[in-house]
C-alpha cells in the first residue's frame, strides 16, 4: 500500500498528530521545507584552477552543510582586475548532478578580504540564500550564514 493510501485509510481511525509525526519521521525534510532552516556557514576552497579568467574555479575542500559536497566547484564568469584592484564576479557554485547555488562575490585583491551573496539555486539549492566573509590570505575561506526559504508558487524545498 502507498504511503498516501495508508494515511488516507489510517486517518480515519488515527489522530492526525499521529499520523504528521509518522510522515515526518518517513521523510524529515518535510518540516524544514514549509518552515525553511538557517545556520552559519563555513567552507574552505583550494582555487589552484584559477587563474583569474573567466570561467575558472575553485574546488570546495571542507563544508559544514550537507548540500555544499567537498568537490563542488565554484565557477566565476568574470575576469579578474576588472575592475582595477578586484575580482568581482557572478559566480555558480556547481555541486554536480544539477545542484547549483547563484551568487556573486567581490575579493579586494590587496587584502585578500571580501564578501559573496548567494539569492537561490537549483535542486538541492532552491531556495538557498547565503552571506559570506570571503578570507583568502592563508588559503580560501568562506565564513557567514545561510537559509533555505520555501519559495512562493512552487514546490517547496
Amino acid at each position: 500500500m502507498r504511503l498516501k493510501e495508508a494515511v488516507t485509510t489510517s486517518s480515519r481511525f488515527v489522530p492526525a498528530g499521529v499520523i504528521a509525526a509518522l510522515v515526518l519521521s518517513i521523510n524529515p525534510g518535510m518540516a524544514s521545507a514549509s518552515e525553511g532552516r538557517s545556520g552559519e556557514l563555513h567552507v574552505t576552497k583550494e582555487c589552484s584552477q584559477d587563474k583569474g579568467n573567466p570561467g575558472d574555479f575553485c574546488t570546495i575542500t571542507y563544508s559544514n552543510l550537507t548540500e555544499i559536497t567537498v568537490g563542488a566547484k565554484v565557477f566565476y564568469d568574470q575576469a579578474i582586475n576588472i575592475p582595477k584592484g578586484l575580482l568581482d564576479s557572478n559566480v555558480v557554485l556547481d555541486a554536480g548532478n544539477g545542484n547549483r547555488a547563484l551568487g556573486r562575490c567581490t575579493l579586494d585583491l590587496t587584502t585578500a578580504l571580501g564578501l559573496c551573496t548567494f539569492s537561490d539555486g537549483t535542486g538541492d539549492f532552491a531556495g538557498f540564500h547565503a552571506r559570506v566573509q570571503v578570507d583568502c590570505r592563508s588559503g580560501c575561506r568562506w565564513d557567514g550564514t545561510y537559509s533555505f526559504k520555501p519559495e512562493s508558487g512552487g514546490e517547496d524545498r
